[in-house]
């Protein structure tokens, strides 16, 4: 059987292997009550440190409403805190908690057994590649905020 018109567009494809993946990641995300949208944001607080709510929107290419609203989400499960800046009173700085930190942990665990078990048949070469590859997709920050959680 040959490849339907929708598998030989790349968009459909990425599309739907996109799906997979969000599916298997909230399924294995699920016991700690975090969506992968959720995960993201806390890895990204543990590897940047303290940052300001702008600065993780322009990381991350978020909606700025996406992302309070995953913030709010973060902060009522004390996996996150935000204060005012005291050199700007305007911001406020985000920064991950202890809480936050065994959570990543966690998700790590997590994100590398679904990522083991997808791409098993792939190189560590062709691994690389790939990542490369879906890194230099051009993303909109109003892609975020629309896209499926």
């Amino acid at each position: 059987m040959s490849p339907s018109a929708a598998d030989k567009q790349l968009g459909f494809l990425l599309a739907r292997h996109g799906r997979i993946m969000n599916t298997r990641l909230r399924q294995a995300l699920d016991s700690s009550g975090l969506s992968p949208r959720h995960a993201v944001l806390l890895c990204r607080l543990d590897d940047s440190g303290p940052i300001s709510q702008q600065g993780l929107i322009e990381i991350l290419s978020i909606d700025a409403s996406a992302l309070v609203a995953v913030l709010n989400d973060l902060e009522s499960g004390g996996l996150a805190e935000r204060h005012r800046d005291p050199a700007d009173r305007r911001r406020h700085i985000v920064e991950i908690t202890a809480e936050g930190k065994r959570a990543v942990a966690s998700i790590e665990v997590a994100v590398g057994d679904v990522e083991r078990e997808a791409f098993a048949g792939f190189s560590a070469d062709e691994l690389q590649q790939l990542h490369g590859l879906l890194s230099r997709i051009h993303a909109e920050p109003s892609d975020e905020a629309c896209a499926e959680d």
